[in-house]
């Protein structure tokens, strides 16, 4: 390979950002093995996901299936995403400000969409609708029996909220409500009232899609 194509020289004489995703895996998988080169390494990780985006999902046994990753590799690989998924939200930790609910799936979207159960979570807003607090409230199958209204409701005092936002993740990709997610926030809305910190919107996130009920149904009118 020519000194210019290769990855690390490329992103040293031009900068990081003109390399594409197998040469920045390359670079991360260091070499290959002694009968397959590091980009064909590369390859074949980018060519078993859907697109790069998937890459942040994938685990320490997928990628030792991948013929010449071995366990350092994996490692490396694991480490490098974990370390950028602590970037961002370090990043996510300012103050966001909510103006429809695209701005709650981007606040949310790595929090909850590579989980493999349910995470129900309330946003806390202030008068100024900013986030000030997210809290992971129930893990596990959403429904009225283990989302207690009390706890909903308590750190929104605690954090003297404004407003609150449910979101919660279907694991299974499929962002449409479900009854006991219908029958939940009728509930929570209702408490609302009696409480008068309103729930504004419920927002379910999977398969990098989102659905908001203030958005699509009339329960929040």
């Amino acid at each position: 390979m020519a000194l210019y194509d290769r990855p690390r020289e490329k992103l040293i004489e031009y900068g990081v950002s003109v390399l594409s995703n197998q040469e920045l895996l390359s670079i991360i998988l260091k070499s290959g093995t002694k009968n397959r080169s590091v980009f064909e390494l590369s390859n074949d990780i980018l060519s078993n996901i859907e697109s790069i985006n998937y890459l942040k999902d994938c685990d320490y046994n997928f990628l030792l299936n991948i013929n010449g990753v071995g366990q350092a590799k994996a490692c490396e690989v694991i480490a490098s995403i974990e370390l950028g998924k602590r970037i961002y939200l370090m990043d996510k930790k300012k103050t966001v400000k909510i103006h429809n609910s695209k701005d709650v799936y981007d606040a949310m979207r790595y929090y909850i969409s590579d989980k493999k159960q349910e995470y129900f979570y309330c946003l806390y807003l202030n008068n100024k609708n900013e986030i000030i607090e997210r809290k992971l409230l129930f893990m596990g199958t959403v429904n009225k029996s283990l989302v207690h209204p009390r706890e909903v409701f308590k750190y929104a005092y605690l954090t003297s909220a404004s407003s609150i936002i449910c979101v919660h993740n279907h694991p299974s990709g499929d962002i449409n409500p479900s009854r006991d997610d219908i029958s939940l926030t009728k509930a929570l809305i209702e408490i609302s009232k009696v409480q008068a910190i309103p729930i504004i919107d419920h927002i379910i996130i999977g398969n990098n899609n989102y659905y908001s009920m203030l958005d699509n149904m009339e329960i929040f009118l």
